[in-house]
């Protein structure tokens, strides 16, 4: 026998209907929605909210302290259910990040999910050994693997409900472009700003949609997108845009403004234009403004199962959900899990970082250790100038922190003045560092920087991380985080999602870098510590790109072992 609890409410089943809780009556609308808590207050007050809002369930399942079934454990059960299209989740935690990540990117592949995950900001988080550490707090652990999963995180409850209406009654759009139809030009600012914070695009309408606007409306409206038909439109001008906008090509989805019109009832409005909304393939939120002038149109909309909203805002929300759902359905269609493998290259002590991920086809620019001055000057000649000198001390993660990095040195007697005050400034900023000399390392053209990183969460395994390297990582904190193992597809979008991977095309006096080579490098290195579990953090910063490929300047390895940790390239 399986345990709900205990400190639960309970649960509901609407259309058997079963309700085990013991909250006051009525019981919920049936519904084809599906709410999953983990506080049992917040999903009591929902419940009360939804019952004047025209909301229904299909489940409600309180879960409690834990002890036995977990929200990953409910899931797959939940997701099979015909009657629920949409699954809901109030999360305060997850008890096996790994599990979830599994269960879920079944589930979301028949069924949206969307989460409500709280704790964005933790307090007191540890201080971490590497600039990858101190970046992936436990938010963007979570952020990362809804990501993975295909759940959609929802900023409020409010946002994830207007979202789970969409997803429930809507069908989804091919692409990002919207019309807005209006008739006030207020609401429709309000609506292009909220589009663009939402990731979403006004449409740029076809000639023929605009002449067709035209004939339909007064010279003072505007026919161009947002469309503005003026205080005076009709139910039949609402119906007839409308159809306009959705037969336009370049047009993937509609945000509908329906304040109360002045000249005809709300209701009369809404009766046109339903069954257009009913039989289009493409999504219309529609954004029902006001309260008792449009409570019939309120009436007709839910009766036919279409989804309103008070303020363009949230209507544009709603939209942007559709939009990440149906993208995500599409890179499914082209993702392939990363299969087990047998390693590439595993790590015994006597390795190096660099002879670790050479196996991994990273090339790193090797460093020569000199204890004295002597030593550099003669690994110096070796590699070739000019070089770059870097302190060498296990005390010392960020060596440009501390000052600990010269470049441009070009011949014997720069490399005798480099050593002597790097050592020097070094020991004197530092006192407790142990110092073993100076790393020699050719220097090399310069490109685009950028850092690559992993750290080991233990909930969700490795997170891997890309954003702006060299000494902008810590100011820019421009940095996209996904789980591994990375596919092509998922290592391209932590590029789009990051200044530093946008650049790559090219950007003022910046020439365009290897973006393939990134990714390849990005692949690789997930690769590697799913190889390789007992490396617990990497880091690559800078690696450089260039139009021939990509360079590893700097790495950093820690292990799990302590006598293996903190091994220099």
């Amino acid at each position: 026998m399986r345990l709900i609890g205990p400190n639960c409410i309970g649960i509901i089943n609407t259309h058997l209907p079963i309700d085990t809780t013991f909250l006051q009556p009525p019981m919920p609308a049936a519904g084809n929605i599906s709410f999953i808590s983990q506080s049992g207050a917040f999903c009591a007050a929902i419940i009360d909210l939804m019952r004047d809002q025209g909301f229904g369930f299909s489940h409600i399942l309180s879960l409690g302290n834990q002890v036995d079934i977990t929200e990953t454990d409910i899931l797959p059960a939940v997701s099979e259910d015909i009657k629920t299209r949409v699954i809901v989740l109030y999360l305060e935690s997850i008890a096996d990040g790994r599990k979830f990540v599994r269960v879920a990117r079944q589930v979301t592949r028949s069924k949206p999910l969307i989460a409500l995950k709280v704790g964005r900001f933790e307090a007191g988080r540890k201080a971490a050994a590497s600039h990858t550490g101190a970046l992936v707090g436990a938010d963007n652990v979570f952020e990362a693997a809804f990501e993975k999963s295909g759940v959609l995180r929802a900023g409020s409850a409010e946002q994830m409900f207007d979202w789970a209406r969409a997803l429930a009654d809507c069908p989804l759009p091919k692409g990002k472009r919207v019309a807005v139809l209006t008739n006030a030009g207020g609401p429709g600012v309000i609506a292009a700003d909220a589009l663009e914070l939402n990731g979403l695009v006004l449409a740029d309408l076809e000639a023929a949609t605009c002449k067709t606007l035209s004939d339909l409306l007064p010279e003072a409206a505007s026919v161009r997108n947002p469309v503005d038909m003026l205080a005076s439109a009709s139910p039949t001008i609402y119906s007839a845009c409308l159809r306009t906008l959705l037969e336009d090509g370049q047009v993937d989805q509609v945000l509908l403004i329906l304040p109360p019109p002045p000249m005809y009832p709300a209701e009369t409005v809404a009766e046109s234009i339903i069954p257009i909304i009913k039989s289009s393939k493409k999504p219309v939120a529609v954004s029902l403004m006001g309260s008792l002038l449009t409570e019939k149109a309120l009436s007709g909309f839910e009766t036919a199962h279409i989804p309103t909203f008070p303020f363009p805002e949230r209507a544009a929300s709603a939209l942007g959900a559709l939009v990440r759902r149906s993208w995500y359905l599409q890179d499914q269609k082209d993702y392939q899990d990363q299969k087990p493998s047998s390693p590439v290259r595993t790590y015994s002590p006597e390795m190096t970082p660099s002879e670790l991920l050479s196996g991994y086809e990273i090339p790193v620019v090797p460093l020569a250790l000199a204890g004295s001055v002597d030593e550099a000057v003669s690994a110096a000649e070796r590699v070739g100038y000019p070089v770059v000198l870097k302190i060498a001390s296990p005390d010392i993660l960020h060596k440009s922190d501390a000052s600990g990095v010269l470049l441009n040195i070009s011949d014997a007697h720069s490399v005798r003045v480099g050593f002597a005050a790097l050592v020097n400034h070094v020991s004197r900023v530092q006192p407790d560092a142990r110092i073993l000399g100076v790393h020699v390392q050719k220097q090399i053209p310069l490109g685009q920087e950028v850092i690559l990183g992993m750290k080991r969460d233990p909930q969700f395994g490795p997170v891997m991380m890309f954003g702006s390297g060299g000494v902008e990582v810590a100011a820019m904190k421009d940095v996209a985080f996904c789980l591994a193992p990375l596919s092509e597809t998922e290592a391209q979008n932590m590029l789009d999602r990051t200044w530093a991977g946008r650049r790559l095309k090219g950007y003022r006096n910046l020439p365009p870098g290897d973006e393939k080579a990134v990714i390849r490098a990005l692949v690789n290195i997930s690769r590697l510590v799913l190889d390789n579990d007992y490396v617990r953090e990497l880091e690559i910063n800078p690696l450089v790109v260039n139009d021939r490929g990509v360079l590893a300047l700097d790495v950093r390895l820690i292990y799990e072992r302590m006598d293996d940790l903190k091994k220099s390239s």
